[in-house]
């Protein structure tokens, strides 16, 4: 397979064929026009000669013979430069002159009522000469007369001939400048892209904050600048949300794993009793669970950018989803002394989504609001119809949420501290989570909180109207397993 030619060697191919064809059309239409001209030149001149006849004859008595009218144009023409090619015929066929030329040629004259208003023109070749002849036909006196006159052509032919070898010669010439003229239009159209790749080969890891040159033309190229810039734009936060990223997931993992250290490292100094080694057991245990959680929700965002964390929708029972999350939930609410309310709807209602995705979703604003609360508080989940949507809502009576902290809430890593929670709590990656579950779910994850009061997340799902057939049949398939507690944070 032939490869492809290089842009500029294209580029000059067609520049160079734009050129030579336009030299070409110009030659071309350069001798047409000169010997349109010629021709033109020609026709006129035998014209006026034809004319001259005309105002000889209508001076002359139309009443005298032949014979003298023959002598007195014998007297004009015989020896003048217009009578070597004349030929004079009156409508009766008689000849009123003929040059010594012409006799020797014997051209064909049609009767004046045969020839056209325009005349006829031909050509004959008489020794070196290339003549030109127009029977033409005139009226004198009110008699009708063909007439015949003729010029050689030699200088006219020579001119054309002259001009059409210089055409020939300038032809290289126009050839090589054609081919620079394409080199040079090619390497001055590519030049702005060459300054482009020029610019971008500087670019790399470490200098994203470059951007290549828009030129002021409302062009292509300032266009594909332009373009070129909104992608590097995009590329540097990528970088910049993975340093943050791998940076923020370091230092989470480090710190779990030097309390394990450090616990081990104490419980190994001396011998201890019992009791000694069961607390401490339980300390490595607590953040061994909060180390997997965060690892679990690290590879769940991992996935979910590289595509491969996927939703599969089908329908499954909202009383289920309830039910499960009330059993899930209801012993970790009594050990932080919560009052924990789930408001189950006593009519069926489907949803679509996918239930393992919702039901970690749920799980993360149950894990956040049971984070939050202090003892004594509560935490309610409830659901109600809109339209054909359902809206889930987990409302606690904690902290809350302060204004500056809500719009960043959903940032991954990012942790809001209260003026009365001056620890922050968690990893600041469940509600990153959340938030892209329920973007993969068409939906949108809302909270509205309000400091020292508590906070209230929402989420809506599709409803559907299932005949009561399926639901039956899909009731023992969709209810969703329970799912481990994830340690999300605000």
């Amino acid at each position: 397979m032939i490869a492809p030619l290089p842009i500029r060697v294209r580029l000059t191919l067609w520049y160079f064929a734009m050129f030579a064809s336009a030299a070409a059309l110009l030659s071309f239409a350069s001798m047409f026009m000169l010997r349109r001209s010629v021709d033109a030149q020609e026709y006129h001149e035998l014209q006026e000669r034809a004319e001259d006849v005309q105002e000889v004859l209508q001076h002359e008595d139309p009443n005298q013979s032949p014979d003298a009218l023959q002598r007195e144009f014998a007297a004009i023409y015989e020896f003048k430069d217009d009578g070597k090619y004349l030929q004079v015929r009156d409508q009766d066929g008689n000849w009123i002159f003929r040059s010594r030329r012409l006799i020797q040629q014997n051209p064909e004259l049609l009767p004046p009522d045969r020839l056209p208003p325009q005349g006829v023109q031909a050509d004959f070749h008489q020794g070196t000469r290339y003549v030109r002849i127009l029977s033409y036909p005139i009226v004198a006196q009110g008699r009708h007369y063909a007439v015949q006159t003729g010029l050689a052509r030699n200088k006219s032919m020579a001119l054309v001939v002259a001009f059409r070898n210089g055409l020939l010669l300038l032809t290289p010439a126009v050839i090589l400048l054609a081919g620079l003229a394409g080199h040079w239009m090619s390497r001055k159209a590519l030049k702005p892209v060459a300054a482009l790749a020029a610019r971008a080969q500087m670019i790399n890891d470490r200098n994203l904050g470059l951007r290549l040159p828009v030129p002021n033309t409302e062009d292509e190229i300032s266009n594909l600048s332009h373009t070129l810039n909104q992608m590097l734009e995009r590329i540097d936060k990528a970088f910049a949300s993975v340093r943050a990223f791998t940076g923020n997931a370091s230092h989470e993992l480090r710190t779990p794993i030097s309390l394990l250290r450090a616990e081990s490292d104490i419980a190994l100094m001396r011998p201890r009793d019992p009791d000694e080694y069961r607390a401490t057991l339980l300390r490595l245990n607590e953040e061994a669970v909060r180390m997997t959680n965060l690892v679990e929700n690290l590879l769940s965002l991992a996935r979910a950018d590289g595509g491969a964390e996927t939703i599969g929708m089908a329908p499954f029972e909202l009383s289920s989803l309830l039910q499960s999350a009330k059993r899930a939930w209801t012993g970790s609410m009594q050990r932080a002394m919560l009052d924990f309310h789930v408001e189950i709807p006593a009519v069926p209602i489907q949803l679509l989504g996918d239930p393992g995705a919702v039901q970690r979703l749920l799980s993360i604003l149950l894990e956040n609001a049971t984070k939050y609360t202090p003892p004594g508080g509560s935490v309610t989940v409830c659901a109600r119809c809109a339209d054909s949507q359902a809206v889930i809502s987990v409302r606690d009576t904690g902290v809350g949420i302060s204004a500056e902290d809500l719009p960043r809430i959903f940032d991954r890593f990012y942790r809001g501290t209260q003026a009365c929670d001056p620890l922050p709590r968690g990893s600041g990656l469940g509600l990153a989570l959340a938030k892209w579950i329920a973007d993969r779910h068409g939906t949108k994850l809302t909270v509205e909180s309000c400091p020292g009061q508590g906070s209230c997340f929402s989420f809506s799902l599709q409803t559907v109207v299932p005949t009561p057939h399926e639901i039956a049949a899909l009731q023992p398939h969709l209810d969703p397993a329970p799912l481990s507690s994830s340690a999300p944070s605000h």
